[in-house]
């Protein structure tokens, strides 16, 4: 992952590469990760956002921070964010990665988000911060910061 704002494999900016050697396999590795929760909020897949979570999770939002134990907790406030996103109509949600860095088993990502309606107009725009551990050869979102 580099700090240029990309990695390899986002579908949002195909011409950031990955780079070589383990960060590279991390670069790969983190957009197959981000990639999987897009593709959870756009088919609404309560399972597939649940999935790309370490336990706990750390979530902040609205200038509070919420510590989830386990998944059926995370999958409690998942369904709900869902609910409260289908009552708005968005139908799609875009990412454009905006920074990244990874060091050893950690890696520190911002997203800048658009959630969209079936006509293609944004409903939401907003950024957010992830901490992101390795476990094992997959990476997981360990904390989220909501701008």
């Amino acid at each position: 992952m580099a700090d240029d704002g990309g990695f390899a494999g986002a579908g949002n900016d195909p011409a950031v590469g990955a780079g070589a050697g383990a960060n590279g396999d991390a670069e790969v590795a983190i957009a197959e990760l981000f990639d999987d929760y897009q593709s959870g909020f756009n088919d609404y897949d309560v399972d597939r956002i649940c999935d790309c979570f370490a336990m706990p999770a750390i979530i902040w939002q609205h200038e509070k921070g919420h510590v989830f134990a386990d998944e059926e907790e995370l999958i409690e406030n998942i369904e709900a964010l869902l609910k409260a996103l289908e009552k708005e109509g968005v139908s799609h949600s875009e990412f454009r990665v905006a920074s990244s860095h990874v060091s050893g088993s950690a890696a520190l990502v911002t997203l800048d988000w658009t959630q969209e309606n079936s006509d293609g107009e944004p409903v939401f725009e907003f950024t957010c911060h992830y901490q992101l551990i390795q476990d094992g050869s997959d990476w997981v979102i360990a904390c989220i910061i909501n701008d």
